[in-house]
């Protein structure tokens, strides 16, 4: 992809913070998934993680040698993949209806799996906070047809965004009343809360209080005509920057302002910071995991 082809200025502000001074083009680690979702850097390994979910696995490239090899298989069509703050993995489960942890020694606990006793719908993305409370997004999108799941109706009715209590491991509503919950993300200081919703082409953000629970829900950003969102991630100028799925990658100001893009050849699902420097931006993107080296940084690894 030529230089003048990568980044759409739509702001001035694109421009003079420097978010197209990096590379000019992107590059293809990885071409032969179905659908590439949920990436992860793992520092102390220097490798990447992300799922395969119709092919049931979660795929691991190595930095130093360039090679990728399975993680996980069977992964129960895993999605969403993050790391608390003990550097243990969590992942959401869209085919086992199920959040987990897996352990130092490779034991996988199970978090959450069901809501005052009826069965999640398909867990898509998570964060976890410094006191080690833990909020994930829980759409329908692995239940409506085999592809990413397993085909089935929904027990709870609704898609919601759900809070664990890091002390008692209760599963308790943290919103209601969105129609795709999708990527989830706190800010650097854990005051605020973001959740985009892919059905909603909108990005809301929520205050977070010391007990876990949110309030003061706005929307941060709504999407352009025809564009939805999926995952989301911060940089450390607190700008937002949203996989916009069809759309390639967008930026926006902390303000909500959409500022720039990036255009990328496939439909983008998520993304993510890393590389030693946390200035590597990664892209799974339908079949294929391509990877920026920028001048903007990810918010700071806690």
């Amino acid at each position: 992809m030529p230089a003048d082809g990568l980044y759409e200025i739509l702001d001035d502000r694109f421009r003079t913070g420097r978010c197209t001074n990096g590379d000019g083009r992107l590059e293809v680690l990885y071409g032969d998934c179905r659908w590439a979702e949920g990436p992860l850097y793992l520092p102390a390994w220097r490798q990447l993680i992300w799922s395969d979910i119709p092919n049931d696995r979660i795929l691991r490239w190595d930095e130093a040698t360039g090679t990728v090899g399975v993680f996980r298989y069977p992964a129960g069509h895993s999605n969403g993949n993050t790391l608390d703050r003990q550097g243990r993995l969590v992942t959401c489960e869209q085919g086992n209806r199920r959040v987990t942890r897996t352990e130092p020694d490779g034991t996988v606990t199970v978090l959450a799996e069901r809501f005052q006793g009826k069965r999640l719908n398909s867990p898509n993305d998570s964060v976890v906070r410094s006191d080690g409370t833990l909020w994930f997004s829980d759409p329908d999108f692995g239940i409506t047809s085999d592809y990413e799941g397993h085909r089935a109706e929904s027990e709870i009715g609704a898609c919601n965004l759900y809070r664990i209590d890091p002390a008692t491991g209760r599963v308790s509503l943290a919103a209601d009343g969105l129609d795709g919950p999708n990527g989830v993300i706190l800010s650097p200081d854990e005051k605020r809360l973001y959740v985009s919703d892919t059905r909603g082409a909108r990005i809301y953000g929520f205050d977070v209080h010391d007990d876990g629970t949110l309030s003061g829900q706005e929307v941060f950003a709504e999407a352009r005509a025809g564009v939805r969102f999926d995952n989301i991630r911060l940089d450390d100028q607190g700008r937002l920057w949203a996989a916009a799925l069809d759309d390639g990658v967008h930026c926006y100001d902390p303000d909500g302002t959409l500022i720039g893009r990036l255009r990328v050849p496939e439909s983008v699902s998520n993304i993510t910071f890393g590389g030693p420097k946390n200035n590597r931006l990664f892209i799974t993107a339908t079949t294929s995991l391509y990877s920026l080296v920028m001048s903007v940084t990810g918010a700071p690894r806690v």
